[in-house]
């Protein structure tokens, strides 16, 4: 079964969270955008995932994937 991705997002006057898809409201929270990547590219890695980074308005910014990546991508 492939793991869960890591959302980074805003969460209003609680600052950032960092978030499990298919989790019910299974979030922690950070004050700081940077810390909230700096703790979402750890769980990520770990669970070898893929971590979706949001901006302000909700919309996916940045993607990092630290899963099983096929070599054989061209580009």
């Amino acid at each position: 079964m492939p793991g869960k991705n890591i959302h980074v997002v805003p969460a209003g006057d609680q600052g950032w969270a960092v978030s499990v898809e298919g989790t019910d409201g299974a979030t922690t929270h950070y004050p700081s955008q940077e810390e909230a990547i700096a703790a979402g590219t750890e769980k990520a890695k770990q669970d070898k995932v893929e971590l979706l980074i949001h901006g302000r308005d909700g919309q996916i910014r940045e993607r990092n994937s630290f899963g099983n990546d096929p070599r054989d991508i061209k580009g």
